[in-house]
């Protein structure tokens, strides 16, 4: 064999071999966003689950504003939606308005003191303020992931792999300005 031929062989199986491990990274990094997110969505189905039980217990008591317990409820389902579209845009606006809303409920709970005090009421408080604390936890861990993906498909020489293999941006999953900050709702609760 031609010492020209093996050279161009040695460079077409370098470039293989290069592109091989470029693509198997790319994978490992889009494959983390999809762990990412599959945490997430476990911790949002287990919060929707619990909200329907947080606004029965409310319920109980007659003259418990019926607006913000509506206004949770349409949160709710405008979270499930975006939550199996995994819409993620969506989704960052409709926690929000949720997260608004489980706001206005432990405002509102200040009115009724037996309420407050009730053990189902304590119960659910302290599970969704878990799940509160986990989401959050969960989205930054998520928006980590993505920035690493969207940053890798963006730097040379991973662009080129990415753009011939079809790697795609993901979107963060974020929350309007106002809901970027730790909520502790407890503090709503000192007596």
């Amino acid at each position: 064999m031609e010492v020209g031929t093996m050279v161009v062989l040695a460079i077409l199986a370098v470039a293989v071999v290069w592109t091989i491990v470029i693509y198997n990274n790319l994978v490992t990094v889009k494959h983390n966003v999809s762990k990412a997110w599959s945490n997430i969505d476990v911790l949002l189905k287990q919060r929707h689950d619990e909200l329907p039980k947080l606004v029965e217990t409310c319920k109980q008591y007659k003259q418990f504003e019926q607006e913000t317990l509506q206004r949770i409820t349409e949160a709710r389902a405008q979270v499930q939606a975006a939550r199996v579209k995994h819409d993620i845009p969506a989704l960052g606006q409709a926690e929000t308005m949720l997260r608004a809303g489980l706001g206005n409920i432990l405002a509102t709970v200040e009115a009724y003191p037996e309420l407050k005090t009730a053990e189902t009421f304590q119960h659910l408080l302290s599970r969704i303020t878990g799940l509160e604390n986990a989401i959050a936890d969960r989205r930054e861990f998520y928006n980590d992931s993505v920035n690493i993906n969207n940053v890798r498909i963006e730097q040379f020489p991973d662009v080129v792999v990415a753009r011939l293999l079809g790697f795609g941006e993901f979107d963060l999953l974020q929350f309007a300005s106002a809901e970027k900050r730790d909520v502790d709702v407890r503090k709503l609760f000192a007596s």
